[in-house]
């Protein structure tokens, strides 16, 4: 597991990211007031609790529920006793997940557990001081979330550097997912910092810019 901390502009929450797992996943770690929300621990759950230790996880949340972004929570939760969200809609492909990939050919940590709690369209989840509101971002996967907060969104796996989120695998939909960016062309606004699901740190401004997906 890779530790690498992005810097974040003046006034965000402090945002640790560590990639991993087999498909490089951005897990991302949101610290306000000494507590912590775990964003997508697709492996590693056990280190990454060792790298936690100075922060009271207090929420585990998934964007959805394949197991690259899942794969470490039942872990996770083991170490910390923190509550596990997720969208209804994803909620069982959570528990599936190695079931689901095995014709892909990958395998992860542990399927996730039922979640302690959902994460709904218009939901807000909080960390410390912070809040992020969660926005329905289906086409991935169907029940795939995005948490936005003051200038900056966690995206999961919808929009990344110069791509999105792949649509051919079980439940993925590219009308949906072409559906889905045109909301969040209207609802971010440019300056928006996006975390995303793989790859590297973007802003909205650039995706629509330069993302060929973004511009159909």
């Amino acid at each position: 597991m890779a530790d690498q901390n992005e810097e974040t502009p003046n006034g965000y929450p402090e945002i640790r990211q560590f990639v991993v797992g087999q498909l490089e996943t951005n897990c991302y770690v949101v610290v306000s007031d000494g507590e912590a929300m775990v964003v997508d621990p697709g492996a590693s759950g056990k280190a990454l609790a060792e790298q936690l230790k100075d922060v009271k996880v207090t929420k585990i949340v998934a964007t959805h529920g394949h197991g690259d972004h899942v794969g470490g929570v039942k872990a996770l939760i083991k170490e910390t006793g923190a509550p596990y969200g997720i969208s209804q809609t994803d909620a069982e492909r959570a528990t599936r997940a190695n079931e689901l990939s095995s014709h892909m050919g990958w395998s992860y940590d542990d399927d996730a557990p039922e979640p302690d709690f959902y994460l709904n369209e218009g939901d807000e989840v909080s960390v410390g001081s912070r809040s992020f509101r969660v926005i329905n971002c289906p086409g991935h996967t169907p029940g795939g979330v995005a948490l936005v907060g003051e200038g900056i969104a966690l995206m999961g796996d919808t929009i990344f550097a110069g791509s999105v989120g792949r649509t051919d695998l079980l439940g993925g939909d590219y009308a949906t997912l072409m559906q889905t960016l045109d909301r969040l062309k209207k609802e971010l606004p440019p300056e928006t910092l996006l975390l995303c699901g793989h790859g590297p740190v973007t802003t909205m401004e650039r995706e629509l810019a330069t993302n060929p997906y973004l511009n159909m």
